[in-house]
């Protein structure tokens, strides 16, 4: 009699015990699953909050042409709204605050190659040393590192001494 299966029979019908490295590899593949899952979800969930926060407005303020070429003869030259009046209104709304958060605070927190440390006393010491309208003029024309008009290029006089202002007065 030719049997197929020799040995005890309880064999047979008991599963196999997986080995300790088919066990590992199979929790490491479950782990770099589970990894993979949180980072993807995380860049979406990055990715939408920094889309949120973009101010459409602003940009789109920001690209406007400076300018328009008209040809002579050409009617429809100059029918649209100049591009230079929307900047110059919301130009003049803004704060010395405001100003200052935009374009200002980048160098003037750290106090970055010498400039007056914000709320440190430094700018009233500059105010009481050249005054109010030499430290405007300073700011206009630039000093050491400090491009002419700080990085704001399309501010007013009247702005620049409100920023300068707003800066003397959080001391």
């Amino acid at each position: 009699m030719d049997l197929w299966f020799q040995g005890d029979f309880r064999q047979a019908l008991t599963p196999p015990v997986p080995k300790i490295d088919e066990v590992l590899n199979v929790n490491k593949l479950a782990a770099k699953a589970a990894s993979a899952l949180c980072t993807l979800g995380l860049s979406v969930a990055l990715a939408t909050s920094v889309y949120a926060a973009v101010d459409h407005d602003a940009i789109i303020e920001r690209i406007q042409p400076h300018g328009n070429v008209c040809l002579e003869g050409d009617d429809t030259c100059g029918t649209g709204a100049p591009a230079a009046a929307p900047a110059t209104a919301s130009a003049s709304a803004r704060s010395g605050e405001e100003i200052y958060n935009r374009f200002c605070a980048a160098c003037h927190t750290a106090g970055i190659l010498d400039s007056p440390l914000f709320g440190s006393g430094q700018m009233t010491e500059r105010a009481d040393e050249k005054g109010l309208d030499g430290i405007l003029a300073t700011s206009i024309s630039g000093i050491g590192a400090m491009p002419p008009r700080g990085t704001c290029n399309d501010c007013s006089d009247e702005e620049l001494e409100a920023t300068i202002q707003f800066m003397i007065d959080a001391e």
